[in-house]
């Protein structure tokens, strides 16, 4: 028995059209007419914003080579303005800057770490775009490489939170509403931590905040757990693996559990790890996933392709591109997209919706050419085409939910092999291996359909 090279392409044909359409079109950017941003001043963080009240986005960069801030302001979706730039004082080396209402006026503030002057800049907004710097709170010898915001104490104002490279700690300064922030208070990593990146979620499912650390230096992940006094207690240290160094830490809950879990970019290891919350403050070994030799270096959280699932995007610093890894919502992930930035230090990223078609864009900053790409997230065309593997002879396929989870299923009849295959479908396009049922003949057709009336497709 055989087939055509017409009606076998006619069959390949049918997958890959049934594989675009149940990726919801799939996960792919477009360009920016403006790409890229030109700002060859070191550009070494990004952050977004509405600074301006005009309900687009804006954005704020930080730029380590000249010491300032720039704030860039959206324009209807596709281009952003020249920069006003703030100066962050004389050898301050901005490293990352962060975005928050510091005075709960609905006016967006601006914190920056200064890893050369040991100190945090604080911003606060005027509500027409411009800012005033409020402060430099001094961080003593700490150089703090990192910067986040979040209600630690549930008072409903913005804390700040550092990771220290010249100290191997932690800080955090409480807000006190008005601007200001209390003395830090430190937590040690531990000697050679390095810590480069700080995360925050409730971990142990007691109500109060906890601190998701990665130590660069001692390749782990360090926890510790908060409390009713707002103290925080080193709760445990996880280990990413000798040599992979990881880089950045971001939180989510990835197996739909209402567990946060954690992921993190090793750097070191050109892999991301992910461990899955157990519940109760523990987690699971670490699983990885490749990058490719790609030196990941930031990793983010966001539903790209509209699955309402949490998905995965790293900015890859070795071999100048990003990766999406889209996840199953069981906590596994799948890689099924670089997009090249074409830059071998895309370190810094930011999500938002540009352009207000509700689906996420990026925004990333590279450091080595100075520039700003816009990626936006798109609608429009399909995917690559996906294969997966049947019997011999394929000729006719068919396509329902086979096993009652709501997602798309396929089945195909194998002529030269009596036999038909079965792939169950994923919630975001891809399919499990083949299972295999015998026909004892030769299957030229398969159809779909609830034969026996009991509510389950037959076939």
């Amino acid at each position: 028995m055989s087939r055509t090279s017409f009606e076998i392409d006619q069959l390949v044909l049918i997958l890959f059209i049934f594989c675009c359409l149940v990726q919801k079109c799939g996960l792919k950017l477009k360009e920016t007419p403006r790409k890229p941003i030109d700002y060859k001043y070191g550009p070494r963080s990004i952050a977004v914003g509405d600074f301006n009240k005009d309900s687009w986005p804006d954005m704020v960069v930080a730029n380590h080579i000249v010491n300032d801030i720039a704030i860039y302001f959206g324009q209807n979706g596709t281009s952003f303005s020249t920069p006003i730039q703030y100066p962050t004082g004389n050898g301050s080396t901005p490293y990352i800057v962060a975005v928050g209402d510091f005075t709960n006026d609905s006016i967006l503030d601006i914190a920056v770490a200064n890893f050369g002057t040991n100190s945090i800049g604080v911003f606060l907004g005027i509500g027409n775009g411009s800012f005033e710097k409020h402060a430099e709170l001094s961080m003593g010898s700490s150089r703090p490489i990192f910067v986040s915001l979040s209600d630690l104490n549930n008072d409903t104002i913005l804390d700040i939170i550092t990771a220290n490279y010249g100290t191997q700690s932690i800080s955090i300064l409480f807000g006190y509403g008005n601007g200001n922030f209390s003395s830090p208070t430190s937590y040690s990593t531990g000697y050679d931590s390095f810590p480069s990146s700080v995360a925050t979620g409730d971990f142990n499912n007691d109500t109060y905040l906890d601190l998701a650390i990665a130590n660069y230096g001692t390749d782990n992940v360090q926890i510790l757990f908060g409390n009713q006094n707002v103290n925080f207690t080193n709760g445990l240290t996880i280990s990413t693996r000798i040599g992979s160094r990881p880089n950045s830490i971001t939180v989510g809950d990835f197996n739909q559990d209402d567990y946060q879990d954690i992921a993190v970019a090793n750097y070191g290891s050109n892999k991301i790890g992910i461990f899955l919350n157990n519940g109760n403050g523990t987690f699971g070994k670490q699983v990885t996933y490749s990058t490719n030799a790609s030196s990941p270096y930031s990793i983010g959280v966001g539903d790209f392709n509209q699955d309402n699932l949490l998905d995965l995007i790293v900015t890859n610093n070795g071999t100048g591109n990003i990766a999406f890894f889209l996840g199953y919502g069981n906590g596994s992930f799948v890689q099924v997209r670089m997009h090249s930035t074409g830059a071998f230090s895309s370190i810094s990223f930011a999500l938002c919706d540009v352009n207000k078609d509700h689906r996420l864009d990026i925004l990333v900053v590279s450091n080595d050419t100075g520039v700003i790409d816009i990626l936006l997230g798109s609608f429009e065309g399909f995917e690559n085409q996906m294969t997966f593997s049947t019997g011999s002879v394929p000729n006719s396929v068919a396509v329902g939910d086979f096993n009652n989870d709501t997602q798309l299923d396929i089945v195909v009849a194998n002529s030269h092999d009596k036999n038909v295959s079965v792939l169950l479908g994923y919630c975001n396009g891809s399919f499990q291996n083949q299972m295999t049922f015998s026909t004892g003949s030769y299957p030229q057709s398969v159809a779909v359909g609830d034969f026996n009336k009991d509510t389950r497709l037959d076939r």
